[in-house]
């Protein structure tokens, strides 16, 4: 066999790899993939960044109590607060990622972020951990997750606290507040109101949600069923894109409250 009976041997038997791969990826995959496979295929950019009405903005998501401290408890089921909490910030947490934003969270379990035994008071070491991990992330703004509880069991609807005389938290607790009212329908609309919250005055914008009163019988009910939890969760996260969305100018946050003499953890 000449030279050039040896070139026209293993050409042919490219092109008829090459026809079998193609026919393969045809019966798999369809045209498109074939296509790819041939170089006629449409290259389309991947891009990396996110996208959607919240994309370039770090949202710190803290879901309040956890371990030790299991916050309020249901008055008829007896269910703590904590776990409450936290499934309601993931799944806040999942609408945001699908909104663009990058989601930091406090807690992701049924823990507190302070020591055993540690050499100040467990809720105050627990808290200056949250507020480290916020300020560290750099975040934008934080959403505090609670259920709220009243000696009076009549005492219903979400409530949306800011840090007081803050407008940057006033605005966003605003429409906060209405995103609730609007999504939710509770029997008895609140404001938001002004508040000395630890959590809200790390010098960003930030509020602190109570989702309803476990106090209070029917309310508790809502809020044990997974339903009404994932519509708090979607009124919470369309509360932050339409503040977002806002056609002003947003007021700059108060600075953060120099905490500089409380004793610190080892």
């Amino acid at each position: 066999m000449g030279k050039c009976d040896r070139v026209r041997m293993c050409a042919g038997m490219l092109l008829t790899v090459t026809a079998l791969c193609t026919a393969l990826l045809t019966l798999c995959a369809g045209d498109n993939a074939a296509a790819a496979f041939a170089g006629r295929g449409e290259q389309t950019a991947v891009s990396t960044e996110a996208a959607g009405p919240l994309a370039g903005l770090t949202i710190a998501v803290d879901a309040g109590h956890g371990g030790y401290d299991g916050g309020a408890f249901g008055r008829v089921s007896g269910v703590a607060e904590k776990a409450l909490n936290l499934d309601v910030a993931k799944r806040v947490e999942a609408l945001l990622s699908e909104q663009g934003a990058k989601v930091v969270m406090t807690r992701t379990g049924d823990y507190a972020l302070c020591d055993e035994d540690p050499p100040i008071r467990k809720k105050l070491q627990d808290m200056q951990r949250r507020a480290k991990l916020i300020t560290d992330s750099g975040a934008d703004l934080v959403i505090s997750i609670h259920m709220n509880e009243y000696a009076g069991r009549s005492e219903s609807g979400p409530q949306v606290f800011y840090r007081e005389n803050c407008p940057a938290g006033r605005l966003l607790a605003g429409t906060m507040q209405k995103s609730l009212i609007d999504v939710l329908s509770p029997a008895k609309e609140r404001s938001a109101l002004g508040g000395d919250y630890y959590i809200l005055t790390l010098g960003l914008p930030g509020v602190l949600v109570e989702c309803g009163f476990l106090s209070n019988a029917q309310e508790e009910a809502l809020l044990l069923t997974e339903d009404y939890r994932q519509k708090v969760a979607q009124a919470i996260v369309q509360g932050i894109v339409d503040w977002q969305g806002l056609a002003v100018e947003k007021p700059e946050p108060l600075v953060a409250v120099d905490r500089s003499d409380e004793p610190q953890a080892i």
